[in-house]
């Protein structure tokens, strides 16, 4: 390769350059101070509640020519019996496989003309049924959204091959540690409750028969177990008679009540082996207030100076500090029946797992006793608010909060005044939320990794 020489107003102008770069890196400025978080104002929902029982929000939002729907229905794994685990789950899917008039592949096309598609879900506490559409189509929409939930195909024809595909998907969770990990703390945490129970046997999904699944849907798809939330750009008055027409004629049925709220207490052990695992996962946790309670924001604010957030005390110590784990994380889980758990989550290295535990329980103990520096709490605050009003910054976000809002009976007061709680915590707030709920010997702790490798690491562990 040949060299050429740089001409000399060449390396003038290099050398001026480099100088230029010397001088603006010293005079570099510091970007300004993060302004005041903002409050989330809503549009004012219009709410309405139908012959048969059904309530209805429908909010304004946005200005892309789209709208979502929502219709939640109580109808999800808490009210399955103790041999019925994913009876609801397996209701769900058969949901998406067509309606009295229309078989599942056609029931697919109308949600696509549409530029949506049909999402069905189901959780601990509730089931959804949803899809996002332009708004030109969003009463069509609406009468897709309530065949689905009352006159589902429902066929046998399709049942082997969706029990197939949930049989897949548990063999996967059942591989993984953090699957093991969660089930087993779940038993800990809500004993023999469904909140309690995660996973069915296989011989338990392979069994469930059609009927099965119409006798849970005739039990728990109806009117009077349902509400509908619509939000994005419509016509109000064209949207309303839509709602009327496509969900007027579902029929109320009673409304079968979930199981008591279990009586466990938090605490307990257990080591699950996975050998020559290079990891080991750990759960540790305990029972918390729900969002009812009067301390729930300021125990969003405590678990996200914890371990909640990215600048949390224990990602800064087991991640970036010690480079334990890499991606280190603490929440919140509720119910609306009174229920809610604490847990800090970490995939560690199996010759650091007791020292983890360790600096885990050292930063708990660390913020019980002593209350936060004003300046570490402020940015908490900060990114815990900024990502509230992120959240609500999108049609879903919006039908999420009010969903979350109706279930634990909060009212609109709680949305508006959400960031200016969380301002409002306090050091010595953290410091008592931390006290009040975060007690180490009440924890229950899951281990999941090589025994004979962490075994004698966790021994001081399992006699808590």
């Amino acid at each position: 390769m040949t060299f050429t020489p740089l001409r000399s107003s060449s390396l003038a102008l290099a050398c001026a350059a480099l100088v230029s770069v010397g001088v603006t890196a010293r005079q570099k400025q510091q970007p300004p101070a993060p302004g005041a978080p903002k409050d989330f104002a809503i549009p004012a929902p219009k709410r309405f509640t139908l012959a048969n029982g059904m309530p209805v929000t429908m909010v304004p939002f946005g200005q892309v020519p789209k709208v979502t729907i929502r219709l939640v229905v109580d109808a999800a794994n808490i009210h399955e019996g103790k041999d019925q685990v994913w009876l609801a789950d397996l209701t769900g899917n058969m949901l998406s496989e067509g309606t009295a008039a229309l078989t599942g592949d056609a029931l697919a096309r109308a949600f696509a003309s549409m530029g949506g598609e049909l999402n069905v879900g189901v959780g601990p506490d509730t089931a959804s049924i949803s899809t996002d559409v332009l708004s030109d189509h969003g009463v069509d929409a609406l009468q897709l959204i309530a065949d689905v939930a009352a006159k589902p195909r429902l066929p046998e024809s399709e049942l082997a091959r969706v029990k197939a595909n949930m049989a897949r998907d548990l063999a996967i969770q059942r591989s993984q540690p953090q699957s093991l990990a969660q089930e087993k703390f779940a038993e800990f945490i809500y004993g023999d409750h469904p909140y309690g129970r995660l996973f069915p046997t296989d011989a338990m999904l392979k069994g469930y028969t059609i009927d099965q699944v119409k006798t849970f849907h005739r039990d728990h798809y109806s009117a009077g177990r349902a509400r509908l939330y619509v939000a994005g750009v419509f016509d109000a008055g064209a949207m309303e008679a839509g709602v009327r027409k496509a969900f007027e004629a579902w029929a109320k049925s009673s409304a079968a009540g979930a199981p008591a709220p279990p009586t466990t207490k938090s605490g307990g052990f257990a080591l699950l082996d996975r050998a020559g695992a290079p990891q080991s996962t750990l759960m540790l946790g305990l029972k918390v207030p729900n969002p009812a309670h009067a301390d729930w924001i300021p125990l969003q604010v405590t678990d996200s100076l914890l371990g909640g957030s990215f600048a949390s005390r224990i990602v800064a110590n087991i991640r970036e500090q010690k480079g334990y784990t890499y991606s280190p994380n603490s929440a919140i889980s509720a119910h609306p029946n009174g229920q809610a758990h604490w847990v800090e989550t970490a995939d560690v290295t199996t010759n650091v797992t007791g020292a983890s535990i360790k600096e885990i329980f050292f930063e708990i103990d660390r913020l019980r006793k002593e209350a936060p520096p004003a300046a570490e709490l402020q940015g908490i605050k900060n990114n815990l608010a900024g990502i509230f009003v992120v959240q609500n910054a999108s049609r879903a976000g919006v039908i999420g909060r009010l969903v979350f809002v109706d279930q634990y009976k909060l009212g609109d007061e709680y949305l508006t005044s959400y960031v200016k709680k969380v301002m409002a915590v306090t050091p010595e707030d953290v410091r008592r939320i931390a006290n009040d709920y975060l007690t180490p010997d009440k924890m229950t702790l899951v281990v999941v990794g090589d025994t004979k490798t962490v075994k004698e690491q966790v021994e001081p562990y399992s006699r808590r």
